[in-house]
């Protein structure tokens, strides 16, 4: 597979409230003051239970739509040395339901397979966070600046 490169736009609206913009057009509103929008961590818990979801879905939807289709992640947040925090044992269940029919036992006989699949292979988000990928957090040096109005000092 060629290396892709995925990009997202993050604008503040407020103070812990922000809005994401894809390259196609999509938003998304989140935040740690968004009120019932969803937090960071919720969003990487959905992007975790949604990339296996699209994989399940297309797998075992090729047999039989699923009469219930539901995945719930979990994860533990826990304080670490300096005062941060990061996620423990992230958890992803799927909760499906298919029909009493030939196309339902299709659906289930390949359902195992597909779950491995996705964790094993095809899922990025989980295996991103498996993988350990570090991640680099950097300021635009080409940014303006703002000059200090006593000094000629630029400040960013």
């Amino acid at each position: 597979m060629a290396d892709t490169l995925r990009t997202i736009t993050l604008g503040r609206l407020d103070e812990g409230v922000y809005l994401a913009h894809n390259a196609r057009g999509g938003q998304l509103r989140f935040g740690s003051q968004a009120g019932d929008d969803f937090t960071p961590v919720e969003l990487l818990l959905a992007a975790v239970a949604g990339c296996s979801a699209v994989d399940v879905d297309v797998v075992t939807g090729r047999r039989a739509p699923a009469e219930r289709f539901e995945v719930t992640a979990q994860a533990h947040k826990v304080p670490t040395e300096g005062g941060g925090s990061t996620l423990r044992d992230i958890e992803v269940t799927f909760t499906l339901r298919f029909g009493d029919d030939d196309a339902g036992d299709a659906a289930r006989a390949v359902l195992p397979r597909a779950l491995k699949t996705s964790h094993d292979r095809t899922c990025t988000v989980s295996r991103t966070i498996e993988a350990g990928t570090p991640v680099l957090t950097r300021l635009d040096d080409d940014a303006p600046r703002v000059s200090d109005a006593r000094s000629d000092t630029p400040t960013p």
